[in-house]
């Protein structure tokens, strides 16, 4: 069989994975995030955070219990990496220095899971477990919250009040997180993912020299990580190592926990709003993005020039023997399609037009299918601006889901898109202009440029992927990627709560003839357009400075 017969089956299997998980787990969601019950569990968390679960919140209140629980978030674990040298089991490693435990708690708590340390030679198994992993679970519930917020803000009517924070955050973990999380650990462990607190061993000769590898709580790290969009690796070979990732079937199914989630939240947007054809138009248009990023990075990667290539079968540079280019690829756009992070193959080593593919696929803004919760608000954001663009072409006020897209609505929805370009672009002006940072260039050139372009796009949008080649373990890049991650992630859920708040006070609008259907393939074919159009104009200039050109010179 082919290498490209072979990625082209994996895809399919891939799709008809999510195809069966797709309504079951979208109704599912929705009866979490609609339910009036408490199970005794959540109660006893409740009673220990002194929450009221039954308490409607107002989008100021929501948004003051998502920065407060976050901000206490990346306190505990900035103290728990600084105080690692004298707690057990922490394999003899010592305090993490300020700057890097600054970096690496705003980049767990953010969704990002950005890494600028070696993981198995950094972290011991109480930072690990005890704080890494339970911020995979935590920081992925958040995004769940503030996405189901904004459906209800779209559902609901004459009221201010979009849920509770608390109550959407414990559910989001305890009963969708946590149950698929187990199941996906067992999964992992019978395909050969270590799960113990073993500790530093000795496991043969390597280049005259003793090999040592870490024991640790992989497998349920790693399900978490994929399944939470996270992303951070246990090891500094992420998703490429045997321990994290051991065959082609857990490479597969590492797939469908990335895009599980984000895919079925369509269907919950559905069901909440009662209108599952809105939902099918939302995900039609994710499908739609990220089957044909998919398609040119298996295409660009098949396709390389040169006898290397040739021999190979494509740009096997980087990329693991035993996944090969297609499942590398698909891997790649899921990664980068998503707020996930995690990766199977390097990204440096990609062709020109991959790693710009790569690119794209973040600056997008991660909404094909994008981060749990994350991507379905930030698509909803962009159906709004096609909803408003569609109106002012036929001179109509705009409406979606029965409310007007009125200007406060639409001020909401243009400082969402703006603040992370903003911060990306600044971020690696500031970079590429002083003396210092440039130093951390493996590369010169357009591929320089673009290992740092790569950086900021990655913690700006809550990726987390590492294009490599770059040396981010320095005080410039962990404090400015740090805050680049903090306010990527919280300043736009401002914006998205507002607007929330904005249209659940509103009295809905009846429908007419005038009213554009926003559930109909024209308008998701819109949507794909208005996504596209916005994103290019926004970004081309930095991408043709860094992948294009060294594309074309390739």
């Amino acid at each position: 069989m082919s290498p490209e017969i072979a990625g082209v089956l994996q895809l399919l299997a891939l799709i008809a994975a999510l195809a069966l998980a797709y309504r079951p787990l979208g109704d599912y969601m929705a009866r979490v995030y609609s339910s009036e019950k408490h199970y005794k569990p959540e109660k006893w968390i409740y009673k220990a955070i002194g929450a009221n679960p039954t308490a409607e919140m107002r989008w100021p209140a929501y948004l003051r219990a998502v920065l407060a629980f976050s901000a206490v978030s990346v306190l505990f674990l900035y103290a728990l990496q600084r105080a690692q040298g004298i707690l057990p089991g922490s394999l003899g490693f010592q305090a993490i220095d300020p700057d890097q435990a600054f970096n690496t708690a705003a980049s767990f708590v953010a969704n990002t899971n950005w890494q600028s340390y070696y993981g198995e030679q950094a972290m011991g198994h109480v930072v690990q477990t005890g704080g890494l992993a339970v911020q995979n679970f935590v920081s992925a519930a958040v995004g769940m919250a503030v996405a189901v917020a904004l459906v209800r803000g779209f559902a609901r009517s004459r009221t201010g009040e979009l849920g509770n924070f608390w109550a959407d955050l414990v559910r989001g973990t305890v009963r969708i997180l946590l149950p698929i999380a187990v199941l996906g650990a067992i999964v992992l462990v019978a395909c050969g993912a270590i799960q113990n607190f073993a500790g530093i061993h000795e496991v043969g000769q390597f280049m005259g020299g003793t090999q040592q590898w870490n024991g640790g709580a992989v497998a349920s790290q790693e399900v978490i990580k994929e399944l939470g969009t996270n992303g951070g690796g246990y090891f500094n070979a992420n998703s490429a190592h045997p321990f994290e990732n051991p065959n082609p079937f857990s490479n597969l199914f590492e797939i469908f926990l990335i895009l599980v989630i984000p895919f079925a939240l369509t269907r919950t947007f559905g069901r909440m709003v009662g209108n599952l054809r809105q939902g099918y138009a939302i995900l039609a248009a994710m499908a739609i993005i990220w089957l044909g990023f998919t398609a040119l990075m298996m295409w660009t990667e098949f396709a390389g020039k040169g006898p290397a290539f040739e021999v190979s079968g494509g740009a096997m540079e980087g990329k693991e023997t035993r996944f090969g280019i297609g499942a590398s690829a698909i891997f790649s756009v899921a990664t980068t399609l998503t707020s996930t992070g995690a990766v199977n193959s390097f990204h440096s080593s990609f062709t020109g037009f991959g790693g710009g593919i790569q690119l794209l696929g973040m600056q997008l803004g991660e909404i094909a299918p994008g981060g749990v919760g994350s991507g379905l608000y930030g698509m909803l954001i962009m159906a709004i601006i096609a909803v408003f663009i569609a109106g002012l072409m036929v001179g109509r006020t705009p409406e979606y889901l029965g409310k007007k897209i009125g200007t406060r609505e639409i001020k909401f929805a243009a400082c969402y898109i703006l603040i992370t370009p903003a911060l990306v672009l600044c971020f690696t002006a500031a970079a590429m202009a002083l003396p210092t940072p440039p130093h951390s260039m493996l590369n010169s050139g357009a591929h320089g440029f673009s290992e740092v372009l790569y950086a900021y796009t990655s913690g700006a949008n809550n990726n987390g992927s590492a294009f490599a080649g770059l040396n981010a373990d320095t005080q410039w890049f962990n404090s400015t990627i740090g805050i680049a991650m903090l306010l990527g992630r919280f300043l736009p859920m401002v914006f998205v709560l507002a607007l929330a708040g904005s249209l659940a006070e509103q009295k809905p609008v009846p429908e007419t003839a005038g009213t554009l259907r926003t559930d109909k393939p024209l308008y998701a074919g819109l949507l794909v357009g208005t996504i596209l159009i916005i994103t290019g104009l926004t970004y081309f200039p930095a991408l043709a400075l860094g992948p294009l050109a060294e594309g074309l010179a390739s």
